[in-house]
């Protein structure tokens, strides 16, 4: 049952998002990713310079002269989405919740693939599969596909990404864009392998969302961190600047890991934030990949 908060949340998102397809992305998404391949349409003359490799010789023998076989672009895609819902999701200190930055990335990139006749399909992930909805068409399956990103309670606070690359290997048969948005904040030679089979069989975009307090603590003292998916407390001097440097050390360590690890697999990243406009950072992947060769 929606309530009327909910309802709300939904229908700006709708409106602020489908503005942001209109006007920005549509174009972009539909050059980045063209279909699957090349399905025939017709036969017609040959002419001088076409390919002789697309001569249709059944025609051609029928017919008393060359044709040529014309093919077009196979335009209906499966994207999936893959959402990361565990408990360090649902922290944010500018603007917004990473959970709500989620679910207008979710809902640009739905939007963005119903206009171009795509289906899109769900799945919620913790450390087990908490939701899945299978890729369907139209603005009502995009507009439940919000509401659950919004409003959907988890299980389960824990993370497994190798869980959700798992399901997708067994579940996704036909070759789909994959959009995965977590934070991956796992070590990634734990999902490396799984990751590797998705990869080989489907078009993965690693979209890394996180806020400006994971990356650099400010001095205040004493200070309480927990651990959002373990409850796991600690306290840190924040004053230190022994302890802040060795701070930056890891999170620098870990964004080069996670940028090998993606960089070696094929695998497209992004990063976005909740202090910053996302649709800045889309825009740019969308562009840097439309200008290369189409996978």
């Amino acid at each position: 049952m929606l309530t009327a908060d909910l309802m709300k949340k939904v229908r700006q998102i709708e409106i602020g998002t489908r503005h942001l397809v209109t006007e920005s992305f549509a174009g972009e998404y539909h050059s980045v990713f063209k279909g699957q391949g090349m399905e025939f349409d017709d036969v017609r003359p040959y002419s001088p310079g076409d390919d002789i490799r697309m001569i249709d010789w059944n025609v051609t023998a029928r017919m008393g002269s060359l044709f040529i076989r014309r093919y077009k672009e196979e335009r209906e895609l499966t994207v999936m989405l893959a959402v990361d819902a565990s408990g360090s999701s649902d922290f944010g200190t500018v603007n917004r919740y990473k959970r709500e930055l989620a679910a207008e990335l979710g809902a640009v990139l739905s939007f963005a693939a119903t206009q171009n006749n795509d289906n899109v399909g769900l799945l919620i992930f913790t450390d087990q599969i908490e939701m899945m909805m299978p890729p369907r068409k139209g603005r009502r399956h995009v507009l439940r596909l919000i509401r659950d990103l919004l409003a959907f309670v988890p299980r389960s606070r824990g993370t497994d990404i190798r869980l959700a690359f798992n399901t997708i290997n067994r579940i996704i048969k036909r070759h789909s864009v994959v959009f995965v948005i977590s934070d991956f904040l796992a070590d990634p030679e734990i999902y490396r392998s799984s990751l590797s089979i998705t990869s080989q069989r489907h078009d993965v975009i690693a979209i890394d969302v996180s806020d400006p307090l994971e990356r650099e603590i400010p001095k205040v003292g004493l200070m309480a961190l927990k651990d959002a998916e373990t409850d796991e407390v600690s306290w840190v001097d924040t004053d230190s600047r022994r302890w802040r440097d060795d701070f930056a050390r890891r999170v620098e360590s870990m964004d080069n890991l996670k940028s090998r690890t993606f960089e070696s697999l094929g695998v497209d990243y992004v990063k976005v934030s909740t202090d910053k406009d996302y649709v800045s950072d889309l825009t740019a992947f969308f562009r840097k990949r439309s200008k290369r060769r189409p996978r």
